[in-house]
C-alpha cells in the first residue's frame, strides 16, 4: 500500500501476515552482522550497554533487525548515553562550575539528537544521590536497606503477587506506614534549640545570661537575666511544637485509613500502615491510592482508569493508566491471582517505572501507564485492583517528599551579619573601658584604700569592722571590668528583634492570605502561605524566570488553523452547530454532541466531503485520521437530554463525547478532528475506533511512541482492516522537517507549510507538523522486534525506545500542520507592568517557536513598541560568538569582567531602580554605573531573543560570560525553544554571577525539578 492509497478502501490488496510478537529469525547471527550500522551489546552486559546505544539517525531508517553483538564503526563519532552518566557525575551537591557544565552538556545532547537520535539521549533519571532515601528516613524506617538504590539497579525487586509473606522473605522492606513530622517526644527539646541556636543573636543572649551568673559579674539579678531568652525560645518552641503536633496528627489520619485488601479470597478493610509489598488492594472510586501499586484490573472491560496527581505534580488533568489486558481479564472472571513482578528498586522518578510481569506463563512489559502512585485519586472508574510494589518510605511520593532544610530568608542571614559586627563593635567598647580600667588602676594603686569602693579593709565599726573587701588585683578587675561592660551594653543587641519580626511576619501573612485581589473565584482558592520565614523575599527579588505555557497562559488550547496539502484553512472559522447527530455505524442508532462548541472551515469540510482522488482527498483524510489516531486521548460519552431536543428525540439517548487526556493540545487537536467528521469514539490498549463520516472504523495499535523533550514528537503504529500499516508521527517543526522524505513533488508543500508556519507562529498560535507512511512487511517485523527488546527491557528502557523509534520515524510525507490558540490569563499585561516599574526583570523561558514567543511578549506587554530587539540565532559555537560580540559592540556594551575577572555585580543601590524628580518613568542606576564603567546606555532599551540551539554552544565557560553582559543590559530577556534543563543553565547564569535574588516559576513538575538543580526560591 502507497502512501497516497485511500485508507478506507476495502478492495483486496497484497498484504502480509502479521507477524507475531517476539518471533524469531531464519536470520544467522553472523550475517546480521555484516554492514551493520547499530552498536549493541550482549543484553545481559548492563555496563556496557550504556557505551554501545546504536546509532539510528532521524533520517535513516531501520533495514536490518539488530543482533545482540555488533561493533560500532570505529569512524562514528561516539557519545555515551546521559541517562547512565549525565546525572551520575554530576550530583546535587556538585560545586556551581561543574553545575553550569552539567547543563551545557544537557543542552548539548539535546541539540544532537536531532542529527543522531539513538546516540544522544538526555533521560529524566535522577542522581544516584537522588535515589537514596535520606538519613532521617533511615533512621525512623531501619528496615529501608537499598544498597543505592539507582535507577538502574542491577538486583530487581521481586515481588510475588498476593504472597506478601513470599515477597518479604528475603527482603526487609519498609511497611506502608510514613512519618512526615520531625521531632519525637525525646527529640523535641534537644533537636529544637539545636536549630533555634543558629541564630547567631541567640549565641549572644545565651552568652550575656551565662555571664550574670558569675558572682563577681552579676549586674542584675541571675535569674531575671534568663527571663527573655527562655521567654524567646519557649514562644519559637511552642510554634514549632504546635506545627509538628499538626503533622503527627495528620501522619496518624493517613496511616490510620482503611483500604480493601485480598485476605484469604475476600477483600478485607485493612488500616494503611499495615499493608505490605505483594499484597493485593481494591481502590473505588475517588478514594485515594495508599501505595505504589502496579495495574491488575479495573471496572472498565478494557483495564482503563482514570487517575488525578494533583497531590503529586500538581496537574489538575485527569491521566489515564492501563491494566494489562492479560491480566485485567483474569481478573474479572474472578481467576485466581499469582504471578511474579521483576521492577527496579525505589527511586524519586515520577515519570518512569520498569517492569516485567509473569502471568500464566507469559511474560510481558510494565511501564509507567500501568502503575498508580500514592496520593492520586480514582476518577470516573469504578474500582481498581492492584498489587503493591511500594510502600510507606519507598513510594515515589515519599521520596520526593524528603524533608526541606530550614529556610532562612536574606533579611536574616543580613542580621546575623549585622549582629556579628555589632558584637565586634561591642568587644571594642568594652575593650576600650577595660583597658581604661587598668590605667586608671595601676596609676591609683595606693589611693584604694581610701576609695569606698576599692579599700581592702572596713574601717567603720560594726560588724564588718576588719573584713577584707573582694579585691582581685588589677589583672582580674580588668577582666571583670571588660565582662562587666558587656553586660551593661547588651542593649546594643535587642532581644526583642526577633520576636517583633516574627509577629511582623505573622501580620504579612494574615493580610496576604486576606487579600481580596489575590483570590481566584474560578478555582475558589486563594494566597497561600507555605513558609512563614521568607515573606520578606518576595520584596528583594530582582529577575522573575517564568515558563509561558499555564503561566502567563491558560493552558486551554483552542483549535484555529490548519494548513493541509499546503493550503491554509481557517482564516474564518464558523461556529459549528452545537448539536451534530449522526449514525454510528455498527452501534447501532446513536446521537451525539461534542461537550464544547468547535469551530469548522466551510471550504475544509466541502474538501473533505467532495468525490475526488489524489492528494487533494487522500491528504486531508489522513491529516485528521492523524489527529485522531496520534495520541493518548480517552473518550468518555455521557447520556444528556438537552433541552433543544424536540419531544420525540427527548426519549433518545443524546451522548456528550468529552476527551480526557494528559495535554490539552491532544485534547484540543482530538476535538477538533471530531468536528470535521473524524470522531475517536473508544480507545483500549490495543484498538481504537474512529467514526470516519458515518463509517465506523477499528485500527489496531501495534505500539505507540509518545511524546519526550528528546524527540519533540510523538507516533503511533496502525493497522487498517485490510492489513495495511502506516506510522502517523505529529510533533514540533524543527524535529519533523528533518525526517521528511526527500521528495521534490513535495517541496511546494514543505515551502508552503512553513511560510503558514510562520504566519501562524506571528499570531502567537501553537504549532504542530502532521506526517505519515507506509511500513513495508519487512520494516513491521523489524521494529516489531526492537519494540519488544525494548519494551521489556530493565534497563536503559527510554533510550531503546527513542531508538526504536527513530527507526520507523524517518522518510515521512508531509501532510500538513496545526495552530492551536492558548489565551493569556487575565491581567497579565498589568501584573507584568507593575514588575517592571517596581525595577523587577521578568525573563520567560518556554518551549515554543520564537515567532510565537515574540507575538505573546507583544500581546502581554512584555515587548514594547520603543524596545530594539536583539535576536541572536546561531549554529555554531563561531557564529553564537559572533553575534554576541556584534551585539555589545553595537549597543555599546563592554564587559567589567574584562577590567576585573573576580568582579561581581553585587546587590547594592547599583542594581536598585530610582524615581526620578520631574518625570514618571524610572531609570535604572545600574546604568548609570555600566556607564561610568564604559557601558553606553542606548536612548532605547533592549530585548534579547535568544533560542535553544543557540544556548547550546552559548552556555559553556567562554560564551556565558558574553551572554550575561548583554543580558543584564536587557529590559527583557525572551529564551525560545528551550529545554528544561537549559532553563536551569539560565537562572543559575544569573545566580552564580550576581547575589540578587531569582524567582524561578514553573507550571509542572518537569520544570520545577530543572529549576530544584539551581537552587533557586
Amino acid at each position: 500500500m502507497t502512501t497516497g492509497d485511500p485508507l478506507l478502501s476495502l478492495g483486496d490488496r497484497s498484504s502480509f501476515d502479521r507477524p507475531s510478537i517476539g518471533s524469531t529469525y531464519a536470520t544467522s547471527a553472523s550475517s546480521l552482522l555484516e554492514d551493520s550500522e547499530y552498536c549493541l551489546t550482549r543484553t545481559s552486559d548492563v555496563n556496557d550497554s550504556e557505551e554501545a546505544t546504536r546509532s539510528v539517525g532521524d533520517t535513516n531508517c531501520l533495514e536490518k533487525p539488530p543482533s545482540k553483538f555488533s561493533t560500532c564503526r570505529a569512524s562514528r563519532k561516539h557519545f555515551s548515553s546521559a541517562e547512565s552518566q549525565f546525572f551520575s557525575q554530576f550530583p546535587l551537591e556538585f560545586p556551581i562550575p561543574d553545575r553550569r557544565r552539567l547543563v551545557t552538556w544537557g543542552a548539548m545532547e539535546l541539540q544532537n539528537f536531532n542529527s543522531d537520535s539513538a546516540a544522544f539521549e538526555i533521560s529524566r533519571a535522577t542522581t544516584p544521590e537522588q535515589e537514596k532515601l535520606s538519613k532521617s528516613q533511615r533512621v525512623c524506617h531501619k528496615s529501608v536497606q537499598f544498597e543505592d538504590n539507582q535507577l538502574h539497579g542491577k538486583s530487581p525487586r521481586l515481588i510475588y503477587i498476593d504472597d506478601p509473606r513470599r515477597t518479604n522473605d528475603k527482603y526487609e522492606f519498609t511497611g506502608n506506614e510514613i512519618r512526615t513530622s520531625k521531632y519525637t517526644l525525646i527529640t523535641f527539646l534537644p533537636k529544637n534549640i539545636f536549630i533555634q541556636f543558629h541564630r547567631v543573636a541567640y549565641l549572644y543572649f545565651l552568652g550575656i545570661a551565662a555571664l550574670n551568673q558569675l558572682p563577681p559579674l552579676a549586674v542584675f539579678g541571675r535569674a531575671a537575666s534568663l527571663i527573655p531568652l527562655l521567654l524567646v525560645l519557649s514562644v519559637t518552641a511552642i510554634k514549632d511544637g504546635y506545627e509538628d503536633w499538626r503533622r503527627h496528627r495528620s501522619d496518624q489520619h493517613e496511616n490510620n485509613r482503611d483500604a480493601l485488601v485480598l485476605q484469604s479470597g475476600k477483600y478485607l478493610a485493612k488500616k494503611w500502615k499495615n499493608i505490605q509489598a505483594g499484597e493485593v488492594v481494591k481502590i473505588c472510586a475517588e478514594e485515594t491510592i495508599p501505595c505504589d501499586m502496579v495495574l491488575l484490573g479495573t471496572s472498565d472491560p478494557s483495564g482503563i482508569a482514570y487517575i488525578q496527581t494533583m497531590n503529586l505534580d500538581g496537574e489538575s488533568n485527569l491521566k489515564t493508566r492501563y491494566a494489562r489486558q492479560e491480566v485485567a481479564s483474569a481478573v474479572s472472571e474472578g481467576c485466581e491471582i499469582s504471578g511474579l513482578i521483576r521492577c527496579e528498586q525505589p527511586n524519586r522518578n515520577i515519570y518512569e517505572f520498569h517492569a516485567n510481569m509473569e502471568f500464566q506463563g507469559n511474560k510481558f512489559p510494565l511501564s509507567q501507564s500501568n502503575i498508580v502512585l500514592r496520593g492520586c485519586q480514582l476518577k470516573n472508574t469504578d474500582w481498581v485492583i492492584g498489587v503493591v510494589v511500594y510502600a510507606g518510605q519507598e513510594t515515589k511520593a515519599m521520596l520526593n517528599s524528603a524533608a526541606s532544610p530550614s529556610k532562612r530568608s536574606r533579611l536574616e542571614g543580613y542580621m546575623n551579619r549585622e549582629t556579628i559586627w555589632l558584637s565586634v563593635f561591642l568587644f571594642v567598647m568594652c575593650f576600650v573601658v577595660s583597658l581604661g580600667m587598668g590605667l586608671w588602676l595601676i596609676r591609683h594603686k595606693d589611693q584604694l584604700d581610701t576609695l569606698p569602693y576599692y579599700r581592702k579593709i572596713y574601717f567603720n565599726k560594726g560588724r564588718d569592722n576588719g573584713k577584707k573587701y573582694k579585691y582581685y588585683g588589677i589583672p582580674l578587675e580588668i577582666l571583670f571590668s571588660f565582662l562587666s561592660s558587656i553586660i551593661v551594653f547588651q542593649i546594643m543587641i535587642p532581644i526583642s528583634l526577633y520576636i517583633t519580626m516574627e509577629l511582623v511576619r505573622l501580620g504579612q501573612t494574615f493580610f496576604m492570605i486576606e487579600d481580596k485581589h489575590m483570590f481566584d473565584s474560578s478555582s475558589g482558592s486563594g494566597f497561600q502561605c507555605r513558609s512563614l520565614n521568607i515573606n520578606e523575599d518576595l520584596g528583594q527579588i530582582r529577575y522573575i524566570f517564568s515558563d509561558k505555557t499555564g503561566t502567563l497562559t491558560e493552558n486551554k488550547m483552542e483549535f484555529q488553523r490548519a494548513s493541509v496539502n499546503g493550503i491554509n484553512y481557517g482564516t474564518s472559522l464558523p461556529v459549528a452547530d452545537p448539536l451534530h447527530e449522526k449514525n454510528v455505524a455498527g452501534l447501532g442508532k446513536r446521537k451525539w454532541k461534542l461537550k464544547s462548541e468547535i469551530a469548522v472551515d466551510s471550504d475544509l469540510v466541502e474538501l473533505l466531503h467532495r468525490d475526488s482522488s489524489g492528494d487533494e482527498r487522500i491528504a486531508p483524510h489522513e491529516f485528521f485520521l492523524t489527529l485522531a489516531a496520534c495520541n493518548t486521548v480517552i473518550p468518555t460519552i455521557d447520556q444528556d437530554t438537552s433541552s433543544s431536543c424536540t419531544e420525540s428525540e427527548l426519549h433518545d439517548k443524546v451522548e456528550t463525547i468529552s476527551y480526557q487526556g494528559e495535554s490539552p493540545d491532544e485534547q484540543a487537536l482530538v476535538a477538533a478532528a471530531s468536528a470535521y467528521g473524524y470522531t475517536l469514539f473508544e480507545r483500549t490498549s490495543g484498538h481504537i475506533v474512529i467514526d470516519v463520516n458515518g463509517e465506523n472504523l477499528r485500527l489496531d495499535v501495534l505500539g505507540l511512541h509518545e511524546f519526550d523533550s528528546v524527540r519533540k514528537r510523538m507516533s503511533v503504529v496502525i493497522r487498517f482492516p485490510n492489513n495495511a500499516v502506516k506510522v502517523l508521527v505529529k510533533g514540533a517543526d524543527t524535529s519533523m522537517f528533518s525526517i521528511l522524505a526527500d521528495s521534490g513533488m513535495d517541496d511546494h508543500v514543505r515551502s508552503a507549510t512553513q511560510k503558514h508556519l510562520s504566519e501562524y507562529s506571528s499570531q502567537g498560535l501553537r504549532t504542530l507538523v502532521v506526517a505519515a507512511r507506509d511500513l513495508t512487511g519487512e520494516e513491521l517485523q523489524q521494529w516489531q522486534y526492537m519494540y519488544e527488546d525494548a519494551s521489556t527491557s530493565l534497563t536503559d528502557r527510554a533510550i531503546k525506545l527513542r531508538q526504536t523509534a527513530g527507526s520507523i520515524e524517518c522518510k515521512l510525507k508531509l501532510l500538513g500542520a496545526t495552530a492551536i490558540e492558548d489565551k493569556l490569563q487575565d491581567g497579565v499585561p498589568e501584573a507584568i507592568e507593575c514588575l517592571r516599574q517596581a525595577g523587577i526583570k521578568v525573563w520567560v523561558l518556554t518551549g515554543d517557536k520564537q515567532e510565537t514567543a515574540i507575538s505573546i511578549g507583544v500581546s502581554c506587554k512584555l515587548l514594547t513598541a520603543d524596545m530594539q530587539q536583539i535576536i541572536i540565532n546561531g549554529n555554531s559555537e563561531d557564529e553564537c560568538r559572533n553575534l554576541l560580540v556584534e551585539a555589545k559592540a553595537k549597543y555599546g556594551i563592554k564587559s567589567p569582567t574584562k577590567q576585573n575577572h573576580s568582579l561581581k555585580w553585587k546587590k547594592n543601590a547599583e542594581n536598585d531602580y530610582l524615581e526620578v524628580p520631574g518625570s514618571a518613568k524610572s531609570f535604572s542606576v545600574q546604568q548609570w554605573y555600566a556607564g561610568k564603567k564604559g557601558v553606553t546606555a542606548t536612548t532605547a532599551p533592549l530585548a534579547l531573543i535568544i533560542d535553544g540551539n543557540s544556548l547550546v554552544y552559548i552556555l559553556e565557560k567562554d560564551l556565558e560570560s558574553e551572554l550575561f553582559d548583554l543580558a543584564i543590559s536587557c529590559r527583557v530577556v525572551l529564551c525560545c525553544r528551550v529545554a528544561p534543563l537549559q532553563k536551569a543553565g539560565i537562572v543559575d547564569l544569573i545566580k552564580t554571577r550576581t547575589e540578587d535574588l531569582t524567582l524561578a516559576i514553573g507550571d509542572d513538575a518537569i520544570e520545577c525539578n530543572g529549576f530544584c538543580l539551581t537552587y533557586t526560591c
